[in-house]
């Protein structure tokens, strides 16, 4: 029996393949500082949970395929607070931003098209892309220059007749690079002069530090009729479970023809939208409370990272994530002995091999992932781990 070569192509995710080994160490009693995925540990507003319990209906009927109108108005007066004016007709409700991914890509590309990505990239971009026959066209982007954008003239070499979009994530999965407004105008004129589309993946926009400027797509007036926010309540209100995500454009067309996909699909969990509408009305000061606490968890895990003799890493100024270079040639090899062999206080680190965050071949071999979305004495301790690791593997003989 054979398979399709579309699925016989999609990478296992990075973020998860390894996790049969976090699983065994588990079951020897080892506890594992899990660095390794965006799984927050901030608790969820009780909004969500009580609105479900609440839910008195006699049928749990179909949603509308578009989404709840309850839940697209909250979005609605949401975006108001970024001065973004959407209206109904301008959001569609997807499951997660995965499928908001998923379903741009589908609306945009023919198979054999691609779509340009600054790398290193959040790596389902790549999965979905390959399972619809689309390519990834990275534009690579450096450490030592916090992981922002190269000149124009760079990304301008990258479009040939084939390239039908720019995907971007601001702030960055996983680079925690926030974009300045002056690199999102040079996107916004590439997008202009070669006629492409802009999918921006905004799930991360509540989490930017050090005082930075945050500045949407959906700001920028001059690209609004060929801009797409990818948008989930999933990191934001640390409701990763719900998956509740969502497609915005001012461009109607492509949402009426993104909402064929809707209906193929039929509708969003309804009780997840109820849950979600009252995401969206939770006080601001929730967000701000969140945005401190990930400022200091990045703090103490950057602090940590830099003891470790060896390690290259710049700090993320947006979402929670630092991507660290280790003084070793193989990323993967040394997660697994974290896992497999090494233990200190009866625990171990695991973090995500980064090598498929990158679409040209060779780069990130070296580097590591870490999600600081621990508590502070678990990064401590996590750090430390992780450190005492590098010492061991390197005295094993590993390279």
């Amino acid at each position: 029996m054979q398979f399709s070569n579309r699925v016989g192509s999609m990478q296992a995710s990075p973020v998860r393949k390894l996790v049969p080994y976090a699983t065994a160490a588990k079951k020897e009693g080892v506890k594992v500082y899990h660095l390794n995925i965006g799984q927050p540990d901030i608790k969820t507003p009780e909004g969500f949970l009580n609105s479900i319990k609440n839910f008195n209906e006699d049928v749990l009927e179909y949603a509308d395929s578009v989404g709840s109108t309850e839940l697209v108005d909250a979005m609605i007066e949401y975006y108001k607070g970024y001065n973004i004016e959407y209206k109904p007709g301008e959001i569609l409700i997807t499951n997660g931003g995965s499928e908001a991914l998923l379903f741009a890509m589908m609306t945009l590309c023919n198979p054999g098209d691609n779509i340009l990505v600054p790398e290193p990239f959040y790596t389902n971009y790549n999965g979905f892309a390959t399972s619809v026959d689309v390519e990834i066209n990275p534009i690579t982007t450096l450490a030592e220059n916090g992981f922002h954008l190269p000149s124009k003239e760079e990304i301008l070499s990258k479009i040939n007749d084939k390239t039908k979009a720019i995907l971007i994530s601001n702030p960055g999965n996983p680079t925690g690079a926030v974009y300045t407004e002056e690199e999102m105008n040079v996107l916004a004129e590439i997008a202009i002069e070669k006629d492409l589309w802009i999918i921006s993946d905004e799930v991360y926009r509540e989490f930017v530090y050090d005082g930075l400027k945050y500045t949407s797509f959906g700001n920028l007036k001059n690209v609004e009729d060929r801009v797409i926010i990818v948008d989930s309540v999933s990191k934001r209100y640390s409701a990763c479970g719900a998956r509740i995500g969502s497609l915005a454009s001012k461009n109607t067309d492509f949402i009426a023809e993104v909402l064929k996909l809707c209906q193929g699909r039929l509708c969003v969990p309804t009780l997840e939208m109820v849950g979600a509408t009252e995401l969206y009305k939770t006080p601001v000061s929730y967000l701000k409370d969140v945005n401190e606490e990930y400022k200091k968890r990045r703090d103490v895990l950057y602090s940590e990272i830099m003891k470790i003799p060896g390690v290259v890493c710049e700090k993320p100024t947006g979402a929670f994530y630092i991507m660290v270079k280790l003084p070793v040639e193989n990323a993967e090899d040394f997660v697994i002995f974290m896992l497999n062999e090494f233990r200190h206080n009866g625990a171990t680190t695991m973090a995500t091999p980064a090598e498929n965050f990158y679409a040209t071949p060779g780069l990130g071999r070296d580097e590591v992932r870490l999600a600081y979305i621990l508590n502070a004495e678990d990064l401590k301790a996590a750090a430390e781990c992780m450190k005492l690791g590098l010492e061991a593997y390197k005295a094993a003989g590993h390279k």
